[in-house]
């Protein structure tokens, strides 16, 4: 039901947070965040996919802006991130380094691809939950203060599933599942199945959000999505399937925009998922984009 028709009914009570995929332009959600607290709006509940299930989860426990920014920050900086290696798949991302620097990054590029060639994956998915505890230590579903919902899809079947305190899921394990990009990080198993990036089914999960609100929520969807550079060709065959993938989650992303009340669309743009770096800038453009819906919201929420 659009906002419309639900004003027509009665006035919204609350809205959930849909917060999309997309790595390292996830940042941006932190800044809707403090969007979020400065107008004194607190969502119903969050749905989540890949890195919007990961930070969402981190602010669902403690709805604190400035605490969640902290926590990113000091995660950033240490040890554990910078042994994660993210694969990189655009060799324009080693543009402006020293020979010395492209030399390893190509070395060690070819022992990923060397490993992807024996198997389904370049890296194991433990560092996933590694990085999950780091965010959320040892909490589970029922110990967040907003409800929690964290998708993640089924190897093989495809089939995409939702995880919340209901299921009884490990929070550790659902975060590592939501966040396992296929092809560069393994299964996550879970019970006797094995799950893989919710964002293959849900990079914006406002369908599922549609399905957690009630009948008197809004859907309010942050999409950080990626969108291809028009100036930057693929140059190898890894480049171009990644750009394939790009436009492919373009248009899906279009059709799930159908089933948000409200879409706050950081302009985060060509920066790739593995790229974390600049995250004040990031976390800015989440700020600017919230901003700029916060009349639309307020005034759809009856404030």
């Amino acid at each position: 039901m659009s906002w419309v028709g639900r004003l027509l009914t009665r006035k919204p009570q609350g809205f959930v947070l849909a917060l999309g995929g997309g790595g390292g332009r996830g940042l941006a959600h932190i800044g809707v965040f403090e969007v979020l607290e400065e107008h004194k709006l607190r969502p119903s509940a969050i749905v989540g996919t890949s890195i919007g299930a990961l930070f969402g989860a981190l602010y669902a426990l403690n709805p604190d802006a400035r605490a969640a920014r902290a926590s990113i920050m000091r995660v950033l900086a240490s040890d554990l991130f910078a042994n994660l290696n993210l694969p990189k798949i655009d060799s324009a991302d080693m543009a402006d380094q020293s020979w010395l620097s492209k030399l390893s990054a190509a070395a060690r590029q070819s022992m990923l691809y060397t490993r992807a060639a024996r198997g389904i994956s370049m890296l194991s998915s433990d560092i996933l939950v590694d990085v999950a505890r780091e965010f959320c230590d040892d909490h589970a579903f029922a110990d967040c203060e907003i409800p929690l919902y964290v998708t993640a899809v089924e190897f093989p079947s495809g089939d995409c599933h939702i995880f919340s305190e209901a299921t009884g899921t490990d929070l550790r394990l659902a975060l590592a599942a939501s966040t396992a990009v296929p092809g560069a990080f393994g299964t996550v198993t879970i019970g006797d199945q094995r799950f893989v990036d919710g964002g293959i089914a849900a990079e914006l999960p406002t369908r599922e959000a549609e399905m957690v609100a009630r009948e008197n929520q809004l859907v309010v969807a942050v999409n950080v999505g990626v969108r291809p550079n028009p100036d930057r060709e693929p140059k190898h065959l890894i480049a171009m399937l990644n750009w394939a993938t790009q436009i492919k989650s373009l248009y899906l992303r279009r059709h799930k925009k159908e089933h948000a009340d409200l879409l706050i669309e950081p302009l985060v743009g060509f920066r790739q998922w593995h790229d974390f770096s600049g995250p004040e800038a990031e976390i800015e453009r989440g700020r600017q984009a919230a901003l700029e819906k916060m009349p639309e919201l307020m005034k759809m929420l009856g404030k």
